[in-house]
């Protein structure tokens, strides 16, 4: 039996993340982005999400076989107790628990630093990713229809919300 390890993402991990990420932004419409972004752009991804968020990494005997991340839901300020995630596994580490390992460590500490309300957002049909975030707790809460155009074609994208905490940090006055 192998352990899987969650640890915090560091820069130097952003190239084993590009390698799991790149088949599918190249080879599916599960992520939306045209092309596979570089080394260096990961790694400025996951400085910016530790910055206020969090991105966590799955290890497997040393080796990076998944990640998620949260990241700003939207810009305006009522939204800030707010966070939409990911997560991504490695296509040879399918349906080994990582998924869940990595979204329950990050639930976590999104919930320990003040985040309310988790969203998710899942181009489809993608099934698995349906199972495992009804797994996780999150409940659909509508669809965009024909939103994003990849391949030649037009894709609907789910929505799924998932609650965190109760509600905000209180601020003691000092």
């Amino acid at each position: 039996m192998h352990t899987i390890t969650v640890r915090p993402a560091l820069p130097r991990d952003a190239a084993a993340v590009a390698g799991i990420y790149a088949p599918y932004v190249e080879q599916t419409t599960i992520s939306f982005e045209d092309t596979a972004p570089g080394v260096d752009d990961i790694a400025s991804r996951i400085e910016k999400s530790r910055s206020r968020w969090q991105w966590l990494v799955a290890e497997l005997d040393d080796a990076i076989v998944g990640y998620a991340y949260g990241s700003e839901h939207r810009t305006r300020a009522a939204y800030r107790w707010s966070v939409e995630v990911s997560a991504y596994v490695h296509r040879d580490h399918h349906r080994k628990g990582i998924g869940r390992t990595l979204y329950d460590a990050l639930f976590v500490d999104l919930a320990d630093k003040g985040f309310c309300n988790a969203f998710a957002g899942i181009t489809l049909p993608n099934e698995p990713s349906v199972r495992l975030h009804s797994a996780m707790g999150f409940e659909p809460i509508g669809t965009f229809r024909s939103v994003g155009w990849k391949f030649g074609r037009w894709h609907d994208v789910a929505w799924f919300q998932r609650p965190l905490r109760e509600g905000p940090p209180t601020i003691v006055p000092s």
